[in-house]
């Protein structure tokens, strides 16, 4: 039985829409011929997702654990309904169907890690065995599908299991990164010290050389300490992400009262639009990875503020993300570290 390369046939509500737009899908574990089960161990939540998900809950484990089986048995995928938004997993590849065979190169038993959202992944939970809050990740025990168009990479020999995946849930940030930062830049990079900022932020500097400069915004005064430690950014400025008007004159005198080349988004609440948009100069870029953003607000606000800028949305893929975000992780000891003592 051969269902459509992009898990068309799984839609259960409403028809005619693809698996990530659905409200509904069928999680049912007898895969198609072009499918791939996978016994998974745990997931990645996207960073507003997860928050979302504490605050709702109080903070209550329970209650976080409920809301999530919840989630899942309602759509068939993880994927909240407030945000939108889903995350990553890692598993065991448990079946491969008939018509990949000899077109992939996994194996049954192979530990990958999807790099497709849970948002339109096939997922079932037997059971959640924890939740680390603080790293917005949950073992549980189940099952999930990979469509014959889902991307996934093995997990690498030297890196532990952890690691690889706190990283390759990011990766399309530092990899998209690279692509837009060009030497002598200036770059801004709200929420540079959580998992896709300072990865970003270690990009960017990178990227710039010696003639750009990176400045990165953090929520807290420990966080700016950590970060200037690190080297990866030239100016770090301490400013609630909300407050437009406070971001826009920090930034601007961190950056010796110039506006941004680039604005890079990487926090995970709500109402950050502007605070991106307006410290960028004309024919600037803002990136917002951020699925915190409300896409509606950016083009219509930075409309308002008439500035004539490049806004772009979050995919979480581009060629080569997982190669590129990996090796920051094998290039750079200080981000190694930092990904070490906080998610391994």
């Amino acid at each position: 039985m051969i269902g459509y390369k992009y898990g068309i046939n799984r839609v259960i509500e409403p028809k005619g829409v693809l698996p990530q737009a659905a409200l509904k899908i069928s999680n049912d574990t007898n895969i198609y011929d072009n499918e791939i089960l996978i016994d998974v161990q745990a997931l990645n939540i996207d960073s507003a997702s997860f928050t979302q998900i504490e605050k709702s809950q109080n903070g209550d484990i329970e209650k976080i654990k409920q809301n999530i089986i919840e989630i899942v048995e309602n759509r068939g995928k993880m994927q909240n309904p407030v945000t939108g938004s889903g995350g990553m997993l890692i598993g065991t590849v448990e079946k491969i169907g008939s018509k990949l065979v000899g077109k992939t190169d996994l194996n049954v038993g192979d530990k990958i890690a999807t790099l497709v959202s849970l948002s339109l992944t096939p997922l079932k939970i037997y059971n959640i065995k924890k939740v680390y809050s603080e790293i917005d990740r949950v073992e549980i025990d189940g099952k999930a599908v990979l469509f014959e168009s889902g991307l996934y990479v093995k997990l690498p020999s030297d890196l532990s299991e952890n690691l690889a995946l706190a990283v390759l849930d990011v990766a399309g940030a530092p990899a998209q990164t690279s692509k837009l930062v060009q030497a002598g830049d200036s770059v801004l990079i709200l929420g540079a010290f959580g998992k896709s900022g300072i990865l970003c932020s270690y990009e960017a500097k990178k990227r710039v050389g010696p003639t750009g400069k990176v400045v990165g915004l953090v929520a807290f005064e420990k966080d700016k300490e950590y970060l200037i430690k690190t080297g990866f950014c030239d100016e770090v400025i301490v400013e609630d992400a909300t407050n437009t008007v406070k971001v826009l004159n920090s930034a601007l005198h961190a950056n010796d009262v110039k506006e941004f080349d680039i604005s890079i988004n990487c926090v995970n609440v709500e109402n950050t639009e502007m605070s991106t948009i307006l410290p960028l100069k004309d024919e600037g870029t803002a990136y917002f990875f951020s699925m915190a953003t409300n896409f509606t607000k950016a083009a219509l606000g930075a409309e308002g503020a008439g500035k004539d800028v490049k806004l772009y949305i979050g995919n979480g893929y581009t060629k080569g993300h997982a190669k590129i975000a990996l090796n920051e992780i094998r290039e750079s000891k200080v981000l190694r570290e930092i990904f070490e003592k906080r998610y391994s």
